[in-house]
């Protein structure tokens, strides 16, 4: 149960941001999460998208340099301390999370080098969701 992260780079400069939205908007590609980081020069944008390869394509060809990965995407108890066990289950078995997001208030994307390892560690302990199931968050 892995979910398709849609990374852009960007320039940082102004209207960038409302060009990737603008983008997939006309194309009626729906964002259901998403992600921002910044540097002095650029950009990086972390997308959950409702079709991502189409989201990909589209993207591409309105000139942005895109990647596509995949990432888990947890339902995490709502509870306290409900990050940190799923957390603590990755780090006692040496998964190393290179970043995390929400994209809302339950749900996370991990990303790892070994998505299908963390998957298989947390397979019957969380939700783990897929590029059908997340768009029902």
């Amino acid at each position: 149960m892995k979910v398709t992260q849609l990374t852009v780079f960007l320039e940082n400069r102004s209207g960038r941001l409302a060009e990737v939205a603008d983008v997939l908007g006309r194309e009626r590609i729906n964002i259901r999460g998403f992600s921002t980081t910044d540097a002095d020069e650029y950009g990086i944008v972390r997308l959950i998208v409702s079709e991502p390869e189409r989201a990909h394509a589209v993207l591409q060809d309105a000139g942005f340099t895109t990647r596509m990965s995949r990432v888990l995407c947890i339902r995490v108890p709502d509870e306290a301390g409900g990050l940190a066990g799923i957390l603590e289950v990755l780090a006692e078995q040496g998964v190393v999370v290179d970043h995390l997001y929400s994209i809302s208030a339950i749900n996370i994307c991990v990303a790892t080098e070994d998505v299908d390892r963390a998957a298989e560690l947390l397979r019957g302990k969380v939700e783990l969701l897929d590029d059908d199931t997340v768009g029902c968050i």
